[in-house]
């Protein structure tokens, strides 16, 4: 399972959802469902827009949780 660290990202940086959104040129609802930590889906492009705003690659808006990487690897 991936799970978002926008939230964690965005509290570092010190800056709200109406902040990021604003920036970012996204909606307030697409900030708040990249925050939930059981992200389903995002597009490349949304994440992108993201993490230039929050001054960070793309990959550190996101991490498997371990349990879901020892069932892939058996």
């Amino acid at each position: 399972m991936i799970k978002s660290t926008v939230k964690t990202a965005m509290t570092e940086k010190g800056i709200t959802i109406l902040g990021l959104a604003d920036k970012a040129g996204l909606s307030q609802r697409t900030i708040q469902k990249t925050r939930d930590h059981r992200i389903e889906s995002c597009t490349l492009r949304t994440l992108s827009k993201i993490a230039k705003v929050l001054g960070c690659q793309v990959k550190d808006l996101f991490e498997e949780e371990t349990q879901y990487r020892k069932q892939a690897a058996n």
